[in-house]
């Protein structure tokens, strides 16, 4: 179904245009198609978590491949005539034409932004290739499964110390590498307490043998063995340019700020998931992303009966003050 004003604007004229198809975009396309909106959504196929065997933490889904979810979100989109596009948003123009890298140009009466985030991680060899394997960010998703393991976490950043002491809840051999940082006694004194170790000295690599990490390696040549390493990465969200050339506020990382349904301060721009909040799991990403629907789906609402009342007074030239009398 096309809303009348899409009519009157043209075919071409989508109600909603997303952004990325992920839990969160694909979660708002699933709403979106069921409340008889014509939705495209526009990905570029490289998710967060897809270096990831397994999704953990999402209610009846615990333990599925990234893949996997993903391949079930897209058929059932379908099922309610979302368009699926394979392809980059280059750009975003006022009135939202949405331009594509494969040079199709989208028109949309809203945009949803759920392009995600990426992490950025330290140049230390070994890091990049075992992420999302045993190098390792989220302790809810993979802590249960490096349980009671010899666990080790990377000091790259301050905050690097209260990611030991959440590690430490799944396993009681926990060390901090304490890297490029300088511990304070206080600091000190709560990761002993709670039975973390701290090995100072600078990280040279990540150890890896037959296609598994088993240690990390100091400077100097000091091999200290782990089964698993966690780190904070600096997290960037994705489509941050197109966020800014829609005018919408970003706070000092570069995150859009929304309000509780995901509204942007640019009318008619939504932001959902992982590009708000790189702290969200999946199943919180695709609540986000249903949140987003409903909200934009009763905007869209106020401007379809905006649009027919328009329409109805044009076409049969109603005098707004004698209807007021009449009634």
């Amino acid at each position: 179904m096309i809303a009348e004003g899409a009519r009157a604007t043209g075919h071409g004229l989508y109600d909603v245009a997303i952004v990325g198809g992920g839990a969160a975009g694909l979660s708002a396309a699933l709403v979106l198609g069921r409340a008889r909106r014509r939705v495209v959504v526009v990905d570029s196929g490289a998710p967060r978590n897809g270096p990831a065997a397994h999704m953990q933490g999402f209610l009846s889904r615990d333990g599925m491949p990234p893949e996997e979810l993903l391949a079930a979100g897209r058929a059932e989109v379908n099922r309610y005539c979302v368009e699926l596009i394979e392809d980059r948003v280059d750009g975003i123009d006022a009135g939202f034409q949405v331009r594509l890298a494969g040079g199709r140009i989208i028109d949309a009466r809203r945009i949803l932004i759920a392009t995600g985030v990426r992490d950025e991680l330290p140049d230390i060899p070994g890091v990049r290739e075992r992420w999302g394997r045993d190098l390792l960010h989220c302790p809810y998703c993979h802590g249960w499964e490096v349980r009671d393991q010899p666990i080790g976490v990377l000091g790259t950043r301050p905050d690097a110390v209260q990611h030991a002491l959440l590690v430490r809840q799944w396993s009681e051999d926990v060390i901090l590498f304490a890297h490029t940082l300088d511990l304070s006694p206080d600091e000190l004194e709560r990761l002993g307490a709670r039975g973390v170790q701290v090995v100072q000295g600078t990280v040279e690599r990540l150890v890896i043998e037959g296609d598994r990490l088993t240690g990390v390696a100091l400077v100097g040549g000091r091999v200290v063995p782990r089964a698993a390493v966690f780190i904070r990465p600096v997290n960037v969200p994705h489509g941050d340019g197109l966020l800014a050339g829609l005018d919408c506020d970003l706070d000092a990382a570069g995150f859009p700020l929304v309000d509780a349904t995901g509204r942007t301060s640019t009318p008619g721009v939504w932001a959902a998931g992982n590009v708000v909040d790189p702290r969200l799991q999946v199943i919180t990403s695709a609540g986000a992303g249903s949140a987003a629907a409903i909200a934009i789906n009763a905007d869209l609402v106020q401007e379809d009966v905006r649009w027919a009342v328009d329409g109805r007074v044009a076409t049969q030239g109603y005098d707004a003050s004698l209807v007021a009398i009449a009634g």
